[in-house]
């Protein structure tokens, strides 16, 4: 029999108080998202490097593909990372000349990876550091490059990342069949999304070409800075041993911009977006293991913040990036600690070592002209 101060339904105060807290939450995300995406056009971007990614990585597991491929192993990894960081770069309005872009920044990527492995089965009789030598080349290539505009911009980015694709997964010359067919993957998996897409995106105006003063050039002045940045990370590297060296070249390669100005504060951005995505990725380990689906949800989600923060707020982006490379390192089995770490003091590194070459790069031509 009921007492009269009964409650016959128990819990739904606590529950309704939750449910409105939810929906506080989902109102104060709709509303960034707004404020950041309006159009929602980012939004989709987001979603197609995902989507490009996926498509990519699942073609990479085929066994009719694989079958007797050498180096097999690492496509499916390879194939979804060419894709994903090609249809970043890429952001051209029609369909067109973004399957063009798309296409190139794929072939960019295997050729950035196929030079990795040549450089690096030459280099690595120089220096036990000296397959790191070959960075400095792609760090080059992605300052230079920008005097052909957003597509040169890419395609110098591609170079990049597939170096350092190769080199993180340790790829070696019976591989280089693997990385053709993972180029190839990667056009088409990125390609069908963007056409799917069509004009439901709006990307960022291109930046106008840099004024060509005097000589050399402001683009062979940044790919010598980045160069430079590089070399200086891969002496530290074989002088003293850096956790993952490749982490700060990357840092430095990205930071460096047309001014020191905009140097230092691409700098500061990248530091702060990192220093907060590494130790959230880090608290999120223990899901690594438990629950992979979940922890590859939330990879798939800060990509696509990290698209929609990229044209505006580097320093989210960043944060985001660093998040989703942390705990999906977690879920491909990399679990120490102080190896996922490093990502922030190696940025920080990186960012420096970057800064100091913007600042001295340029006198020390101005010195060789006079």
């Amino acid at each position: 029999m009921k007492q009269a101060g009964d409650d016959p339904r128990p819990g739904l105060l606590e529950l309704t108080a939750a449910s409105a807290y939810v929906g506080s939450l989902v109102l104060v995300a709709e509303h960034w998202l707004d404020r950041v995406d309006p159009g929602a056009h980012r939004r989709v971007k987001g979603l197609r490097l995902v989507t490009a990614y996926g498509i990519a990585a699942m073609l990479g597991k085929m066994v009719d593909i694989t079958h007797s491929l050498p180096g097999g192993a690492a496509l499916s990894s390879v194939a979804g990372s060419f894709a994903l960081w090609a249809s970043v770069s890429e952001g051209r309005g029609a369909r067109a000349e973004s399957s063009r872009d798309l296409l190139l920044f794929a072939a960019a990527a295997a050729i950035g990876a196929a030079s990795f492995i040549v450089g690096a089965s030459i280099l690595q009789h120089v220096s036990r550091v000296g397959p790191e030598l070959t960075l400095a080349t792609g760090a080059f290539l992605v300052g230079y490059l920008r005097r052909f505009g957003i597509t040169g911009a890419g395609f110098g980015s591609q170079v990049y990342i597939g170096q350092l694709l190769a080199y993180g997964s340790r790829l070696g010359s019976q591989d280089l069949p693997a990385v053709g067919v993972a180029g190839l993957v990667a056009a088409l998996a990125s390609v069908v999304p963007r056409l799917l897409s069509g004009p439901a995106e709006h990307p960022p105006p291109s930046p106008a070409p840099m004024p060509a003063v005097g000589a050399p050039r402001p683009e062979v002045i940044m790919g010598l800075q980045a160069a430079t940045a590089a070399l200086v990370i891969v002496v530290l590297n074989a002088a003293v041993g850096l956790v993952e060296s490749a982490w700060a070249i990357t840092a430095c390669t990205y930071v460096v911009a047309s001014s020191p100005s905009a140097t230092i504060d691409r700098v500061k951005r990248r530091i702060i977006g990192t220093m907060i995505g590494v130790p959230i990725g880090l608290a999120c380990l223990p899901l690594a293991t438990a629950a992979p689906l979940v922890v590859w949800g939330a990879a798939a989600l800060a990509m696509i913040v990290y698209a929609m923060a990229l044209p505006e707020r580097y320093d989210i982006a960043c944060g985001a990036c660093a998040f989703a490379l942390i705990i999906t390192l977690a879920v491909d089995g990399e679990h120490s600690v102080p190896v996922l770490a490093s990502r922030a003091w190696e940025t920080l590194l990186g960012g420096a070592v970057g800064l100091a070459a913007t600042m001295l790069v340029p006198p020390l031509l101005r010195l060789r002209k006079s």
